[in-house]
């Protein structure tokens, strides 16, 4: 032993403890310097003669391990070091030992029994995970399963160690794994005799709260496809002596107690209970009450479980009679006659009645009997009192016997609710025993508890020998006989032939045995024995060597306990009892021998009772508790010898129930009673440590040579490597995959590997730290220079500021001097200037007022001097004025007298005459004719004058008579002609005041339209503003309502996916009861349907024929409305309908230009026209009359002639069919004549058009050429009248001629008959004219488009601007973004090339469909015209002859329906959906069974037959459940019908005529609709049938994916050389683990993805549902692989952290490349992630913790909590997560409100969405291949 060699050094209080060696060991020494771990020296003796040095630590790597045979040096300090490690630092409770799970209880519960640590544990290999109890269950069902061979669980330990916790638990993981496939739940009723058995059986001791007082072995059967088919318990050795005795702080069985705590129910009034304090078999321990145990709720968990074992209600109150009438026993009140030798009880007892009451038993024998024996000798029989003592023995008995008794009945009637007539495959058995105890009292229940735990570990003793011999032989290594402890001379010592059994049950034979002659026999016959000794100080005591340690025995109470008597005329009046339960308990054994044999033969291995019923008969005719106890045990062994064994030792860490409190006495001690230590010996024996060749090459090759490692052979490197560095061959053997190692020899290589790792770490360090130094002192040195550098300039900088200081104040000096004599100076200036300036003012003043008085002197001289020139000026004017006066009078005078003179010459009278004849002449001509009117006038005036006299003289005689006749009305005639005459003003009035009120009319007509003009605009305005506050307030409205409807849209979705997930789980269920019931399915029934309310016809609908539109303009405006109805929200989710609407968008901005352009020139024109208009209004009615009537008169002519010519025509025809009705001819010249009648009359057509065409173009030309006329006279400033005079004059000239060109052409159809050629001779005389307007329209359209050119030269520069610009910005741009936007160019020009091309091909397309359906109409025409041909008959010919009119079929088109007959169904539904396969159809259009099965449907519809869509869609429903049964494993199978289904769901949404469904329907699928019938309830059938379909996809992908997972993403190395391997135990090489075990990679899982994802996209799918698939499973990987982490301590390690990152970000990768970044995959994923993330950060300080509390936000505390504990150093330089630490991480996370579990749940299932996804297609561009077999369907 060298210096700093740990060692492990014994210890009175710990038991081992640890020390270090600080001298080097020398042989011969007499003791060892050490020092412990509390830096104290101690010197440790060593035994020169046995030379047993002390043992040696393991490296601290190897601490903790999960298995102790993983050890390098196996001995006892460094099993309790490994255990206390794992329980006190790690919080482990299991540990694994070889073949042997040490759970140490931690009384305290643990989250790691939840269902999903079941799954998580289901399925793995042992080795694989941590140690726990559900690893050792499955490898049990794995192995079962594998090897079909029933095996065991062998529970065992001390009381309070765990036993029945564990044994439950294992039971519960058989339950969960092995559920039975019927609907029995049997494995409900296994979990269900738990708690009856806790009850009935279990009790409150010193060291356990809930102590199993009997052993029990439950064997679980199962069927051949290892589901659970029942189950079977045996039990051993009751405590009997229980029920009426219990220690200090001890309890009654808990039944009791359950049952007094709810005596206050109704049920429960009769039973006379009270509280457990009153009742003396209750209450002897003290406290009645356990903390943290309520009673009452665990009595009705006890009523429950009977309830579901099937113990009817009868027998539940018969069995809480007799627990309460045992209460009442144990009260009764005995009182002593005669000094104690005769006893009574008294009738008047409360107990006694209750006790007779409550069992049915008459009281006054009970009462008699209780008190009294009979005595029964060869001649008579004696009746006996009792003493006191007596009675109580015989009343205590019989309460042990009534509750013995009720236990065996228990037990059986579980074990018939429990046994099935199912033939039993295999089983495996949980084998709950008492481990060995000591006390210091040891009476006749430990004897046997030691007895049968001796029985176990010669058992256990000979299964591990024999596993390691079978692994020695498998690997080919040279085994030797390992010496280990063989216990049978111990075993035989107890159940030999005159062993202790024995000689009890001979004792207990002698009529007057006692336990002390038993004893003497005892020391008579075994003192020689090995394994017995007598005490010293005793002679009643024998002590017993076994194999965990001497046991003391105490004789007293052997023989009463191994007899067990009752007195037989108790149990007779039991047998006598009113109540059938009660009689049929005490029964005799031959009379239950039937119902027992009952219970057999199903069982490969024969099934007995181990606790057979007592008869109730005399002593010497029954077996003893001891014979009995001996045979059950030898049945026990025989069933564990006949199985595989696997074993579970319960510890008890500390004997005060403390939570994780570790008692390294009282473990040792248990170590060595259970076995532990001796499997442990057992491995240190031979080869305990073992490696695989590839695990030690990737440990070791550090310490391997280069030229080694060259080497392919990894098993040859390893030989060469350990024969050079262990030298000793008897060290280490190689075996065919292993290589076995001696104890130490691995932690030998440990620390030759970390010698090289330290010294290599030395070398880097060297290396390192130099290099830091360099790099130190380099910085020191350029720090230096650059302080030399700032000081030295600092120096600089100071001396150059103190000489600029200097001169500075040289300069202020200067200045401020000159600055005081300049401010002297200015003083003194200042005050001069100031004398100079009032002096100055002061004589400008006088100077001023001189001048002054000299101007005004000049003003006033001024004036007077301009009055007297003015005065002067007018005197000269007057005098001048008054000479020209008289000067110009003589000159007029003079020229007057000339003028007389003038005037008196003939000359001038001439020139005055000479215009005067002419009006002379004029006058004498007006006065001529005013002669002539005057005489004229004269003339009928003075006939007027005479018909008025004569008229007057008639009046005036017809006054007179009037006169005469009616004298009386002379009055009336006055006031009658005023009357009139009033009249007659009023007249005039009126006409006045109608001239006024026209006038105001007229004014207020003009003044209201006027108004109306403003208040037109003004209503424009107003609409306008209303426009732009309905916008704005619809912007505002839209963002308030866009932000609640998120937020509302956010909340019902939550409540949604809640609702969905619940909805979803209802569906799971019912798919798994519809599976039970599979039987039944046929016979169910789909929902019906009802029909629509709709009246409209089908065949109406039908009847229309479809356009065809090959419009491209068509086309977007479809898709801009597609867009408008569904709302820009999915508009954006297109990027192709998003780059049409763009495109279309610039194109509306061009057309947008172009007619803003031609709306300008309009408006010219329109200004120019408007003069125009003025001139043509007058003519324009007359126009068009003569148009018009130009127009009638043509066509009723040419009417007549048509008609004319018509009727000979056929009356010719008729002629000629009578004369020639027999030839043959007939039909040809008939055929002829029509289409010449026809050829004519289309001819006659063209003519007619082609007259009124250029009859037209004239009165173009003659209204443009008046037109030009009216524009050239607008050129003047007047409009005069004479021009409208003209146009009308003009107007009336060319209706005149119009109408002669009529005539003549009238004249000409007279002379012409078919009046063709007059009308083409007036045509072409117009030539002229038409040609000329086309020339006219030619360049307009010519300017046109030169406009257009004009237009596209703008847009084409205004793109070259933008373009520039961009150009301009990319150059500013850095060359990443450069490259990026070159990028996003390309693709927008890709882009849009390609929808232009795509736009193309669509038109080409179109086109291509319209020529070919119009192809098929003309084909199918000639078919039917020949075929009509070839078949009329000789009458209907001449029908048709003689018909006037020929009318056409129509054909129609392929309306998108299918016509099937309803016999045809099965065969439909077998080739589309049975018999289907998924590549038949791969070629084709997707979903194509749905579209087929809709077209079916719809014309099921169409011919309103409710019971063939009724048929049809229940025949599909159950078709396809049927291949999904048949296909339940085949992914492509149940994704192609995933597809199909939703697809014809979409298909019945899209088409039900719901609006909501309709919105992205073209009119041609809105013609697809169903007319008739409502298929809402079918869409539900068809949603739930989706729901199951995807459930079960996602079950066989997570099926395929799940043993990929751990294997892949943990242990795959995917960096190769990263992770390292450390040493494992036992359980990496368990049986476990099936040969050929094959690992997969992370590619393996991509690959399998990759296919899940082509099958999906191929098949269909819709991308939502691949999206919310891959969710899943992805989720899926993260739980399976976080629950593997949590589960597993070998994988929680730095460099798996790093693998796992490695691998994730792959996985992540690949989510990008299929553009499922958004499907929330990745965010699954984020748990795992931070738990990778956590391995990889620093765990020391407290600001560790808060990074790591603040990173892992995904991991709940239990989880981070529970990686801390399981984080593992690979190499001993990382360092171990302190303990500090994982407290200071909890204190941290103690805000948090995590969920308890540990484990994700990785069945959990989100819940799916079905989004409605309408289909493109039409249903009549569908082709049935002919692959499908579909003949038989007929297309409509």
């Amino acid at each position: 032993m060298q210096e700093y060699t740990r060692v492990w050094i014994p210890d009175p209080d710990e038991v081992w403890r640890s020390a270090e060696i600080i001298k080097d060991y020398k042989e011969g020494d007499k003791s060892l310097h050490l020092k412990l771990e509390d830096e104290t020296l101690y010197e440790y003796p060593i035994d020169l003669q046995g030379n047993e040095l002390p043992f040696l630590r393991n490296p601290d790597i190897l601490v903790g391990e999960n298995d102790l045979t993983a050890l390098s040096y196996l001995h006892e300090p460094a099993v309790l070091h490994n255990l206390k490690v794992r329980f006190l630092e790690s919080n482990h409770i299991y540990t694994y030992c070889g073949i042997v799970l040490v759970a140490i209880n931690p009384y305290e519960q643990l989250p790691i029994y939840e269902q999903d640590v079941i799954y998580a544990y289901s399925g793995q290999n042992m080795g694989d995970m941590d140690p726990h109890i559900f690893a050792v269950a499955e490898e049990a069902y794995e192995q079962m399963a594998r090897d079909e061979k029933n095996q065991s669980i062998i529970v065992s330990g001390e009381s309070g160690a765990g036993k029945t916790v564990s044994a439950k638990y294992a039971m519960r993981f058989f339950a969960t794994v092995g559920g039975s496939a019927s609907e029995t739940n049997i494995e409900a009723k296994v979990l269900a005799s738990s708690p009856i058995m806790e009850a009935i059986g279990n009790a409150k001791t010193t060291r356990n709260d809930n102590s199993s007082r009997f052993g029990k072995y439950i064997q679980i059967g199962f069927d051949k496809r290892y589901h659970i088919i029942g189950a079977n318990m045996r039990t051993y050795l009751l405590e009997k002596s229980r029920v009426v005795f219990q220690a200090e702080d001890e309890r009654n069985y808990h039944i009791f107690y359950q049952l007094c705590a709810s005596a206050s129910l109704p049920e429960f009034k009769d039973l006379g209970l009270t509280c457990a304090e009153d009742f003396f078999y209750a209450s002897q321990g003290g406290d009645t009450s356990i903390n943290g145990v309520d009673d009452a709720d665990d009595f009705k968990k006890t009523r429950h479980a009977f309830t579901l074992l099937g113990v009817k209600e009868s027998h539940q109150t018969a069995i809480f009679r007799i627990i309460a009438a045992i209460l009442h026993l144990g009260n009764l009140e005995i009182q002593a006659e005669r000094d104690g030798e005769a006893c009574s009880i008294s009738s008047e007892d409360e107990h006694l009645n209750n006790f007779c009451g409550l069992l049915g038993l008459e009281r006054s024998q009970m009462q008699h009997w209780l008190c009294h024996r009979k005595l029964v000798t060869t001649a008579e029989t004696y009746v006996k009192n009792m003493s006191v003592q007596q009675v109580v023995n015989a009343k205590n008995a019989l309460a042990k016997h009534i509750y013995a008794q009720l236990f065996n009945w228990i037990v059986q009637h579980i074990n018939k609710a429990l046994h099935t007539t199912v033939k039993q495959h295999s089983f495996i058995g949980v084998l709950d025993i008492y481990g060995f105890e000591t006390f210091e009292v040891n009476s006749f229940e430990q004897f046997c508890i030691n007895y049968a735990n001796e029985k176990l570990q010669q058992q256990f003793n000979s299964h591990v020998f024999k596993l390691e011999q079978e692994e020695y032989v498998k690997e080919g290594i040279p085994w030797t006989l390992i010496d280990f402890y063989d216990n049978q001379p111990c075993i035989d010592l107890i159940e030999a032939k005159l062993g202790i059994l024995d000689l009890l049950d001979e004792e207990c034979k002698v009529p007057k045995g006692t336990d002390q002659n038993w004893a003497q026999k005892l020391y008579d016959r075994h003192t020689s024995s090995q394994h017995f000794q007598k005490p010293r100080m005793s002679n009643t005591s024998f002590i017993v060597l076994h194999f965990a340690d001497k046991v003391e025995y105490q004789s007293e109470g052997f023989l009463e306990k191994n007899r067990d008597t009752v007195y037989e005329e108790q149990i007779n009046i039991l047998k006598a009892s009113k109540y059938q339960m009660v009689a049929d308990l005490f029964q005799d054994e031959k009379d239950a021998a039937p119902t027992a044999s009952m219970a057999k033969g199903t069982s490969k291995i024969s099934v007995r009772s181990a606790r057979p019923v007592i008869k109730a008969a005399n002593k010497e005719h029954k077996k003893t508790v001891g014979h009995q106890f001996r045979n059950s045990l030898h049945l026990l062994m025989e069933t564990l010898n006949a199985t595989t064994p696997h074993y579970v030792r319960c510890i008890k860490p500390n004997d005060e129930k403390l939570p994780f409190k570790f008692d390294p006495k009282r473990v040792v001690q248990q170590l060595r009673a259970c076995g532990v230590l001796e499997t442990i010996r057992i491995s240190a024996a031979g080869f305990p440590s073992r490696w695989s060749y590839h695990d030690f090459f990737n440990r070791y090759c550090v310490l391997m040579k280069k030229r080694d490692l060259s080497k392919n052979d990894k098993k040859q490197i390893c030989q060469t490597l350990l024969e050079d560095l262990i030298k000793d061959p008897d060290k280490f053997q190689f075996g065919r995959t292993k290589i076995f190692f001696r104890a130490g020899q691995v932690a030998y290589l440990e620390k030759l590997r970390a010698d090289k790792f330290r010294a290599a770490t030395i070398m880097i360090q060297k290396t390192v730290r130099g290099w830091l130094q360099r790099i130190k002192y380099q910085r020191l040195r350029q720090a230096a220079i650059v302080i030399q550098r700032y000081t030295r300039g600092h120096l600089a900088r100071r001396l150059a500021e103190h000489l600029r200081r200097t001169r500075a104040a040289i300069i202020f000096q200067k200045q401020y001097r000159m600055l005081q004599i300049l401010r002297a100076f200015q003083r003194v200036r200042n005050a001069t200037i100031t004398i100079q300036a009032f002096a100055r003012g002061m004589f400008v003043r006088r100077i001023y007022h001189k001048i002054l008085a000299e101007h005004k002197a000049i003003i006033l001289q001024k004036y007077a001097c301009g009055w007297l020139a003015r005065a002067r000026f007018h005197r000269i004017r007057r005098a001048t004025i008054v000479l020209q006066c008289y000067y110009r009078r003589m000159k007029a005078r003079q020229k007057l007298k000339a003028l007389k003179i003038e005037a008196r010459s003939v000359q001038h009278l001439k020139k005055l005459n000479i215009g005067m004849e002419n009006k002379v002449v004029q006058l004498q001509r007006k006065i001529d004719e005013q002669n002539k009117e005057y005489k004229l006038l004269n003339e009928q005036l003075s006939m007027l004058t005479s018909a008025h006299s004569s008229e007057v003289e008639k009046l005036k005689k017809e006054l007179v008579q009037y006169q005469q006749s009616h004298r009386g009305d002379g009055n009336q005639l006055v006031s009658l002609q005023e009357e009139m005459e009033h009249l007659q003003l009023e007249l005039e009035k009126a006409h006045d005041e109608r001239k006024v009120v026209e006038d105001s009319y007229v004014k207020e007509k003009d003044l209201l339209r006027k108004r109306i003009s403003d208040l037109e605009e003004e209503n424009a305005l107003l609409k306008q503003e209303k426009e732009e506050l309905n916008s704005r307030i619809l912007c505002q409205s839209e963002d308030e309502f866009a932000r609640n409807t998120v937020e509302e849209n956010i909340q019902m979705k939550k409540e949604l996916e809640e609702e969905r997930s619940r909805y979803q789980n209802l569906i799971k269920e019912y798919s798994s009861l519809e599976q039970r019931y599979d039987n039944l399915r046929d016979e169910m029934q789909a929902p019906g349907h009802r029909r629509n309310p709709s009246n409209q016809s089908s065949l109406e609908s039908d009847s229309n024929y479809p356009s065809i539109s090959t419009s491209e303009t068509g086309d977007t405006e479809d898709v801009i409305q597609q867009v408008e109805e569904v709302g820009m929200e999915k508009a954006a989710m297109d990027m192709t309908l998003f780059l049409k609407l763009q495109k279309r968008v610039r194109e509306l901005e061009q057309e947008r230009k172009k007619l803003q352009t031609q709306l300008e020139k309009k408006e010219q024109e329109r200004k120019k026209s408007q003069v125009i208009e003025m001139k043509t209004e007058v003519t324009s009615d007359r126009e068009d009359f003569a148009y018009n009537s130009l127009k009638r008169q043509e066509l009723e002519s040419e009417n007549k002639k048509l008609k004319n010519e018509l009727n000979e025509l056929r009356k010719a025809i008729a002629d000629q069919a009578t004369q020639n009705n027999s030839s043959n001819d007939i039909q040809d010249s008939y055929n002829l004549l029509l289409n010449q009648l026809k050829s004519a009359n289309e001819e006659l057509e063209v003519r007619k058009e082609e007259v009124l065409i250029l009859r037209s173009q004239i009165m173009k030309a003659a209204q443009q050429k008046e037109t030009g006329k009216s524009m050239e006279g607008t050129s003047n400033a007047s409009w005069p009248n004479s021009d409208k005079h003209t146009d009308q004059e003009d107007a009336i000239e060319a209706y005149q001629g119009m109408c002669e060109t009529n005539r003549k052409t009238e004249d000409w159809g007279y002379l012409n008959e078919d009046g063709e050629l007059g009308l083409a001779y007036q045509g072409l005389k117009q030539v002229a004219r038409l040609l000329e307007a086309q020339l006219q329209d030619e360049r307009r359209e010519h300017e046109e488009e030169i406009e257009a050119l004009k237009n596209e030269v703008d847009a084409m520069r205004e793109e070259l601007e933008k373009q520039q610009q961009a150009f301009l910005q990319t150059l500013q741009l850095s060359p990443e973004a450069l490259v990026e936007f070159g990028l996003q160019q390309e693709i927008t020009r890709l882009t849009n090339e390609n929808l232009d091309l795509k736009e193309l091909l669509e038109k080409l397309e179109k086109n291509e469909k319209k020529l070919k359906k119009q192809l098929k109409i003309y084909m199918k025409r000639v078919q039917d015209f020949e075929v009509s041909q070839a078949t009329v008959p000789a009458e209907e010919r001449q029908h048709e002859r003689n018909r006037q009119v020929a009318v056409q079929r129509k054909e129609k088109d392929f309306q998108g329906m299918l016509e099937y007959y309803k016999e045809d169904e099965p065969l439909l539904i077998r080739n589309l959906i049975t018999d289907l396969k998924p590549q038949a159809v791969s070629a084709t259009v997707p979903c194509l069974p749905a579209y087929i099965l809709y077209m079916c449907i719809r014309h099921a519809d169409y011919i309103n037959d409710d019971q063939k869509v009724h048929s049809l869609l229940t025949s599909t429903i159950n078709g396809i459940k049927k291949v999904l049964r048949k296909h339940n494993d085949d992914f492509q199978m149940t994704s192609f019908w995933l597809a199909n289904t939703c697809r014809l769901l979409h298909c019945l949404k899209q088409y039900s005529g719901d609006a909501g469904f309709m919105t992205q329907n073209t009119p041609k699928q809105n013609e697809h609709c169903l007319k008739n019938f409502d298929l809402t309830e079918y869409r539900q059938v068809l949603s739930h049938l989706s729901i199951q379909i995807y459930q079960q996809l996602i079950k066989i992908a997570e099926g395929i994916l799940q043993p990929m997972i751990v294997s892949a993403v943990l242990e795959n190395e995917s960096i190769q050389g990263l992770s390292g391997v450390k040493p494992m135990g036992y359980r990496n090489r368990s049986s476990s683990m099936a040969d050929g075990d094959s690992s997969y990679n992370l590619d393996a899982i991509i690959r399998q993805l990759n296919t899940f994802h082509g099958i999906m996209c191929d098949q269909g799918l819709d991308p939502e549902i691949v999206q919310q698939v891959f969710k899943q499973l992805f989720y899926m990987i993260n739980a399976v692989a976080l629950n593997n982490l949590l589960l597993r301590k070998d994988v929680c390690s730095w460099s798996t952290g790093m693998q796992l990152r490695f691998n994730i970000s792959q996985l992540e990768e690949w989510l990008r490349g299929k553009n499922l970044q958004q499907s929330g995959a990745a965010q699954t994923l984020e748990p795992l992630i931070q738990a990778a993330q956590l391995l990889q950060l620093k765990k020391k300080t407290s600001e560790d913790a808060e990074a790591i509390c603040s990173l892992c936000t995904s991991l709940t505390t239990q989880q981070i909590v529970k990686i801390l504990n399981l984080y593992t150093p690979v190499n001993e330089f990382e360092e171990r997560v302190t303990v500090a630490f994982i407290r200071d991480i909890q204190t941290h996370l103690q805000e948090r409100n995590d969920p308890p579990q540990l484990l994700l749940d990785f069945k959990h299932m989100f819940p799916v969405l079905f989004p409605f996804n309408p289909s493109s297609i039409t249903m009549d561009s569908i082709h049935l291949p002919a692959s499908l077999n579909l003949e038989f369907l007929n297309k409509v």
